[in-house]
């Protein structure tokens, strides 16, 4: 619609961008194009907004590999949930610049996908998958700080995290916001430290 058009391009003027939606080509070509707008206007840093349950990985990389050409610094945001491929962009921000909003959920899972046809065209299809997998693991490896072997074990089912355990593991710096009411079913780090309140409209501003 023309009025969620004209918000869009409103928070475009701000250097915001709002991934908030599977990924699939178009919107990794629109995401792509805005940042590569951005930092041809000037190298300001850009805040990328993410809502996103992930999508498709090679869509994911092309935003990916964008954010990591750019001269300008892209801070990552992850708002309500960032699974998958989201969560992969989320933790690829800028260093220092990487926050969560204090309830979202940041999500990651082995790669999955299907084949049928031909043995020999499933086979290829199954290593294809692989290594889109092992590609990922050693993208949030590198991002947080772990080695490969240990985020294959960490999320080779589905893993879902807090805001601060988010933090706690490395995928995000900061939480913008008062985590005091978080829930957790599970016994956190003891590394794992309030970040106390933050008022902040753009991490940027």
């Amino acid at each position: 619609t023309r009025s969620a058009y004209d918000i869009y391009s409103l928070l475009l003027k701000e250097r915001i961008i709002f991934l908030g939606t599977a990924i699939d080509d178009q919107i990794a070509n629109v995401i792509v194009a805005q940042l590569l707008y951005l930092d041809s206007e000037n190298h300001q840093p850009i805040s990328l907004y993410i809502n996103s349950p992930g999508g498709v990985i090679y869509a994911g990389l092309a935003i990916y590999d964008t954010m990591k050409i750019l001269k300008s610094p892209v801070s990552t945001i992850a708002v309500g949930f960032s699974g998958s491929m989201g969560t992969v962009i989320l933790a690829a921000g800028s260093s220092g610049r990487r926050y969560a909003l204090p309830h979202a959920t940041v999500h990651m899972h082995p790669a999955g996908g299907g084949a049928k046809g031909y043995t020999e065209d499933v086979r290829i299809a199954y290593m294809e998958q692989e290594r889109l997998e092992n590609q990922l693991f050693y993208l949030m490896g590198k991002h947080s700080n772990h080695p490969p072997a240990e985020i294959a074990e960490m999320f080779r089912r589905d893993r879902f995290l807090n805001a601060a355990e988010a933090k706690d593991y490395g995928l995000v710096d900061e939480v913008l916001g008062d985590i005091d009411d978080l829930v957790a079913l599970r016994a956190t780090s003891p590394r794992m430290q309030p970040v106390g309140f933050r008022t902040a409209g753009s991490p940027d501003k």
